[in-house]
């Protein structure tokens, strides 16, 4: 429901009360099953229930839950008939959720462990059906060989899963964007990237005692198939006016706001960054900010800016937060930001840990109000020198605000000096639409190349 042109115009300009088109668009393929993602609730709950209810898949999830305990939204699992074979299906969602949502729009939900939903409902569904499948919007915590791939916060639980819930037949994967196609624990497994540029496909062979004697797993390319005709009709006319939509000039800009190397903004700043630095400043009213560049995918604004360059550049249906911070606060967010960076043979790169087992670039935030120096060479912890507010050094008790989205406001990103408690004040309005009303209130935007951050080895 969220992270495409369709899916912002569906719930930001058109205000449909679900995602309407998009359920279009499933319901001709026909599915059986769905399963919820993380970015499923930036619309909010009852956007969420609306789309749930329109649609003629069945959802399935087991591992959120509403206040009184009881699955949120949908059943937990579900049993389809293949003749007299049962296929017990269970739903489940990362956890973390929690961690990154705008509190809002997660009031009144439990998230629990995927592990845990699953070690108490797969012996459950083994008693009615022959054969579970898991829906897990989740990946992988480990590698193959069990080694921790990243840091653990059970956000990724699926080689748990398999390594300790016996009786799972196949698991198809989401939430990390990787490839994947493999067995592990003897269990099938697919994770098919992003965008529909793959489809995952699992094929068990089942004898007459309904076991499984051999699986396959594999992963099959979208890119020179052409458009199933039932679905392509049904998205052209939408698709049209999104394209209008997107097409429409804001603003013209006195200089640029492109750039061509991401590497290079991320070291050295870039006055497409400091644009939207002043948006998210002047918007709540504080001199200090930060922000990432998201993707490497984009290149700044296009003159005239149009609503494609937003939605480009600008991924997220980011919220606004204002926090109170000390100086303490904002030297240790620093430091965590300055673990972006690595040195191989005297050179500067990014850190592997940011690019595997998935992209993580927006976890290394820029900011703008201060000025500040990341030496690389320096000990993970000891990079951040010469930073100062107003021209004067920053003090540990200094008392500051800053905004920030409200997926970093909360910690998302291991950002644990960034709590709710430290929240002053929230601006409901999505970033994107928050760009827009800047940009309709300023014909003309003067590019500001202003470079107050450096990165050193």
């Amino acid at each position: 429901m969220e992270g495409s042109p369709l899916a912002y115009y569906s719930a930001e300009v058109v205000k449909h009360p679900s995602a309407k088109p998009i359920n279009a668009a499933y319901d001709t393929i026909n599915y059986d099953f769905g399963s919820l993602g993380n970015h499923e609730f930036n619309y909010g709950q009852t956007y969420l229930k609306d789309t749930i209810q329109n649609t003629k898949r069945q959802f399935v999830c087991a591992n959120i839950l509403n206040e009184n305990g009881e699955p949120a939204f949908g059943k937990p699992y579900a049993i389809k008939d293949f003749g007299d074979l049962k296929v017990g299906v269970l739903g489940l969602t990362t956890q973390a959720i929690n961690q990154w949502e705008n509190k809002a729009n997660v009031k009144g939900l439990q998230f629990k462990s995927g592990l845990e939903t699953a070690q108490k409902y797969v012996p459950i569904i083994k008693k009615e059906a022959d054969i579970i499948v898991v829906l897990y919007h989740g990946g992988f915590e480990r590698d193959k060989a069990g080694k921790l791939s990243e840091k653990f916060t059970g956000e990724n639980e699926s080689y748990q899963i398999l390594e300790q819930v016996p009786g799972i037949d196949a698991l198809v994967t989401g939430h990390q964007h990787r490839k994947l196609a493999n067995h592990l624990f003897g269990v099938p497994y697919v994770q098919p990237g992003h965008r529909g540029n793959y489809v995952g496909k699992i094929t068990l062979d089942i004898d007459d005692d309904k076991k499984v004697t051999n699986s396959d797993a594999k992963l099959i390319s979208t890119a020179q198939n052409k458009p199933y005709q039932p679905t392509k009709s049904i998205v052209d006319p939408i698709d049209q006016q999104v394209e209008r939509w997107l097409s429409k000039p804001l603003s013209k800009i006195n200089g640029s706001l492109r750039y061509k190397d991401p590497f290079k903004v991320r070291t050295q700043g870039s006055s497409f960054i400091n644009f939207i630095q002043r948006v998210q400043m002047e918007t709540m009213g504080v001199d200090i900010s930060a922000t990432a560049l998201f993707t490497d995918e984009a290149h700044g604004f296009e003159n005239p800016i149009t609503m494609r360059n937003i939605i480009t550049n600008y991924v997220y249906p980011n919220t606004l937060a204002v926090l109170n911070i000390n100086g303490k606060d904002l030297k240790a967010a620093l430091e965590k930001t300055a673990e972006y960076f690595a040195l191989k043979d005297k050179q500067i790169i990014v850190n592997p840990a940011y690019s595997y087992p998935k992209h993580r670039d927006y976890n290394y935030d820029m900011y703008a109000g201060i000025d500040y120096t990341i030496d690389v060479s320096k000990p993970v912890g000891s990079r951040i020198t010469n930073l100062t507010y107003h021209g004067r050094p920053v003090k540990d008790q200094q008392p500051l605000k800053i905004v920030l989205n409200a997926y970093r406001a909360v910690g998302g990103g291991h950002y644990s000096m960034y709590d709710e408690s430290k929240i002053v004040s929230y601006n409901t309005i999505t970033m994107s639409n928050l760009i827009a009303k800047y940009l309709q209130s300023h014909p003309i935007i003067d590019a500001n190349n202003r470079q107050n951050f450096k990165v050193i080895s």
